[in-house]
């Protein structure tokens, strides 16, 4: 397993864990970059200026998560717009990213998290969650978003940071090999913070990459097109939020354009959780 790591200098969870990562965790053989942007416009690194980046299997951007709320919440999601770049990337463009990776990922993310709730080090208020795919930068490379939330007093507490770290530094011990009974897929409709999605990717062979939610539709093939082609693995389902979405007739809409791109699908009503 490959990968590398994003810092943002401006961004203060960024910089607390990647302290962290340098302290306790850090292995020298992987990279992490320095960015002076705001790290949903960090749109710098290409292969071209990063030659490694062409063998690099995720690139882990390490941010904030805001919310109108304020929760304390610890999440992960691929980045990408589905429809208006109103906070960096491009309109109607995603990122690549694993749906293995991200499913790792999330499963080690809830084990620590739990680990540190259970010893005292973590709040026990923190939501461990995904979100839908959202926000910029748009690259070339395999990507995903690994946040503290919701606000300044999360962003620099360092226990937080040392979950995120420990969730980081796991990928040193993923093999694909290991999770071959796994079983790629997209999600569409459902919340942002996606609880369908959540469970699934917790508790089932489903892996789940791009996350199209119920504010993102009507479904397009574009949509599909991106969420298939920006997935490093072969796509074998959608798993659909029914009640998320919409009403019968936007669900109908949404199961017609899937059996016209050819897409076979299933409920997460349907999916043992």
């Amino acid at each position: 397993m490959r990968f590398a790591i994003v810092h943002s200098k401006p961004n203060i969870a960024s910089t607390n864990i990647v302290k962290t990562l340098k302290k306790d965790n850090f292995l020298p053989q992987v990279p992490i970059l320095d960015t002076k942007k705001d790290v949903i416009y960090a749109d710098e690194f290409t292969i071209k200026k990063y030659p490694f980046l062409k063998i690099t299997d995720i690139l882990i951007y390490a941010s904030t998560h805001k919310s109108k709320k304020g929760e304390p919440s610890l999440c992960l999601h691929a980045p990408g717009n589905w429809r208006s770049a109103d906070l960096g990337g491009s309109s109607g463009k995603v990122c690549p990213t694993s749906a293995f990776i991200l499913k790792y990922l999330f499963q080690q993310l809830n084990k620590n998290a739990e680990q540190a709730k259970q010893e005292n080090k973590l709040d026990p208020a923190y939501n461990i969650t995904m979100e839908v795919t959202h926000h910029g930068p748009l690259i070339e490379v395999p990507c995903c978003f690994i946040e503290i939330g919701s606000s300044e007093k999360q962003w620099q507490d360092k226990q937080a940071s040392e979950v995120i770290a420990k969730t980081i530094m796991s990928l040193q011990n993923y093999k694909k090999s290991d999770y071959e009974n796994w079983i790629p897929c997209i999600g569409i409709g459902g919340p942002h913070y996606a609880p369908n999605f959540n469970k699934i990717q917790l508790n089932s062979n489903y892996a789940i990459s791009h996350i199209i939610p119920e504010y993102s539709l009507p479904l397009t093939i574009p949509m599909l097109q991106q969420a298939e082609q920006k997935t490093t693995e072969q796509i074998k389902l959608a798993l659909v939020d029914w009640k998320g979405c919409g009403n019968s007739e936007q669900r109908q809409q949404t199961i017609n354009l899937l059996d016209k791109f050819g897409f076979k699908y299933k409920r997460t009503s349907n999916i043992e959780k």
